[in-house]
């Protein structure tokens, strides 16, 4: 680049850090981009009739006035399917059966030789695999790090001390396999108290069925569970959501806007993504029901008479085949397969 190659002529990419050498900054120079697993726009190669563009949505000048319309053949087994195979694009063409131990070695490598990497000592590596399976099994809530240790580690009294998982939290961040959804704070005068704790994703839905041992016929049987589900809400359902956290975030870079969630101190009021372009919001709610009954819809409405016309639009993204707006209330019913950057 300094002999004068022409901008962006480089791509710069790496999961590994290397700590034995001195390195540029790229200060003003180099463009930093989180690489994400394939969104369902890009798995699912025609997902459908009328699909819906989170530009659209959030470009609007009218708010709520983007017509709907279309539907989709994309199925509940399907979105349980893709919630198994890995959104990463080597993994994905792997093959069946060897796609699973791709993995499975992939988090058992990030244990036991990239922590190193990173500069952090692993004296018990079992507790370590412990506290990630927990910490999958809590996929998709806001719950404290102390429940996830008391998860990972039932009815032990030498528990790893506050210190040691919160540099297991960073060393996988550092790693890229964890991606928490912040809360979202910029709620100006609107909200008095928000949630400021984040919300748990690993990097891709596989490694957390990898870590729980959860294939896609568990998900369809209703087998999959975890000590968070009566809180929380199913597994299935908290797996739907994260599948959809990692897509909508790709999504939003896409436009230059970021995501996070909404939640109220006292719990009352939850919406899952807040999408936001400058003062420009768009909600969503995710339901892994193939329907859309008013309940989904209630705090979306109660943030619209919050927000006024910086909410831009609302929608709830399902698992159904159907995208319209309903009469009711102006909400979006939105087929999670049919959304796009």
């Amino acid at each position: 680049m300094d002999a004068g190659a022409a901008k962006g002529s480089f791509i710069l990419t790496g999961s590994v850090s290397k700590t034995d050498a001195s390195l540029h900054s790229g200060a003003g120079r180099i463009l930093a981009l989180r690489m994400r697993p394939f969104a369902l726009s890009e798995r699912f190669a025609k997902p459908g009739a009328g699909r819906v563009s989170l530009a659209s949505l959030i470009g609007q000048q009218k708010p709520f006035s983007l017509p709907l319309g279309g539907q989709t053949s994309v199925s509940f087994a399907d979105y349980m399917g893709e919630i198994t195979r890995s959104g990463f694009p080597g993994m994905r063409v792997a093959g069946a059966g060897y796609a699973g131990k791709l993995v499975a070695s992939y988090l058992q490598y990030a244990v036991t030789r990239d922590f190193a990497a990173q500069g952090v000592s692993i004296r018990r590596p079992a507790t370590l695999m412990r506290w990630l399976k927990a910490y999958a099994a809590a996929v998709s809530t806001d719950a404290g790090y102390g429940e996830i240790l008391d998860a990972s580690t039932p009815g032990e009294g030498d528990k790893p001390a506050r210190a040691t998982t919160i540099a297991y939290r960073d060393a996988l961040e550092r790693l890229w396999l964890l991606d928490e959804l912040p809360p979202w704070l910029d709620g100006g005068n609107h909200f008095s108290r928000l949630k400021q704790t984040p919300r748990h994703h690993l990097a891709d839905t596989a490694l957390s069925c990898s870590l729980l041992g959860i294939d896609t016929a568990d998900l369809l049987a209703g087998r999959a569970d975890s000590p968070f589900d009566a809180k929380h809400g199913t597994f299935a359902g908290r797996m739907f959501e994260s599948l959809l956290v990692q897509s909508v975030r790709a999504y939003a870079d896409a436009n230059s806007a970021t995501v996070s969630y909404l939640r109220t101190q006292n719990g009352n009021r939850e919406i899952d993504l807040i999408v936001q372009k400058k003062r420009r919001i768009v909600a969503f709610e995710v339901k892994l029901s193939p329907t859309c009954a008013d309940d989904a819809t209630r705090h979306l409405v109660w943030l619209r008479e919050q927000l006024g016309n910086n909410l831009a639009d609302a929608a709830v993204l399902t698992a159904g085949s159907e995208c319209y707006r309903r009469k009711k209330d102006g909400i979006a019913v939105i087929p999670a397969a049919l959304l796009a950057p």
